[in-house]
């Protein structure tokens, strides 16, 4: 009875064999170890956008005072205003479904009561779904993370999946996640900007936020973005 020649040295042989025959080849090193070097980028003029990424950092410490109305909307035309009379926004989105939804967790805003308010970006304006401040709940749900309490205020990005995955089945998800990063950095940006601090969150227990949040339908809480003076 013959034997069988082990996996191993089958694939050694062909190998030998092909090498033998020049069909593998080694890659040329020489260009790929290539090196170009890139002009500096200096911060740019105050305000520029050069200028905001060198300020961006993540803030975790917030100043007393109160947030400015104007303030607030500002942020959250970053997160998803309407910026053409075509619905086009404030960041890309597949499809242009946009199927983010913005709630602001006010705590101490000039003109705003405290309370959970959803923002609508074809309106721009805030309908309340909750009174009272819920900071120091989203902090407890935020895995008692409790500096986000003394933020002036807590952006909540969700997201209703099926918006973009009806068209783009599973793959959606991932095109709803690079959607919500680019509106946390538009946010990020945004508050250094006006002299705001904040950062982003991932880590809390999702279904607590949504009860705090009241929110509706199929809507899952993504991101957390509190925002405050610096102190």
């Amino acid at each position: 009875m013959r034997r069988s020649i082990a996996p191993t040295l089958v694939l050694f042989l062909a190998t030998t064999v092909f090498l033998a025959s020049g069909t593998l080849t080694c890659p040329d090193r020489s260009a790929a170890e290539e090196r170009i070097g890139l002009p500096e980028i200096e911060p740019g003029k105050p305000g520029s956008l050069s200028d905001l990424l060198y300020k961006r950092r993540s803030v975790r410490r917030f100043g007393s005072g109160q947030m400015e109305l104007e303030e607030a909307a500002r942020l959250l035309f970053a997160a998803q205003g309407i910026t053409r009379k075509d619905r086009f926004r404030t960041v890309p989105s597949a499809g242009a479904l946009y199927p983010l939804e913005i709630s602001l967790v006010a705590g101490k805003i000039d003109g705003i009561d405290p309370g959970v308010y959803h923002y609508r970006p074809g309106e721009h304006d805030l309908v309340r779904l909750r009174s009272g401040d819920m900071r120091e709940e989203i902090a407890r749900a935020a895995l008692g993370q409790m500096w986000i309490s003394e933020a002036q205020a807590v952006l909540v990005m969700g997201a209703e999946y099926e918006r973009t995955t009806s068209k783009y089945t599973e793959h959606g998800r991932r095109y709803v996640h690079v959607e919500a990063g680019c509106a946390a950095q538009s946010v990020s940006l945004q508050a250094v900007d006006l002299g705001l601090g904040t950062t982003v969150v991932g880590a809390f227990q999702e279904e607590r936020v949504a009860n705090v949040l009241k929110l509706q339908g199929e809507t899952v809480p993504l991101l957390l973005l509190p925002v405050g003076r610096l102190p």
